[in-house]
């Protein structure tokens, strides 16, 4: 699923993506969805279960006002 339909389909959730291409800034161009969850922390859970695998988590929106984002 490109980048494009993941925003539309999961805007305003965390979504935990295993990525198939990514771009030069490394940002997800291509992947499959594995989770997704208004509640990072459900995110994070699920994470856990991703061994090996290529994995992004983002945000399917506009990050909040009031989040800070630390990488």
């Amino acid at each position: 699923m490109k980048w494009e339909e993941i925003l539309k389909q999961y805007t305003g959730q965390w979504v935990l993506i295993e990525y198939r291409e990514l771009d030069g800034q490394l940002n997800v161009v291509e992947g499959e969805v594995i989770a997704h969850s208004p509640n990072k922390e459900e995110i994070y859970k699920r994470l856990l279960e991703t061994t090996g695998k290529n994995i992004a988590i983002d945000y399917a929106g506009e990050f909040p006002k009031d989040l800070a984002v630390m990488f």
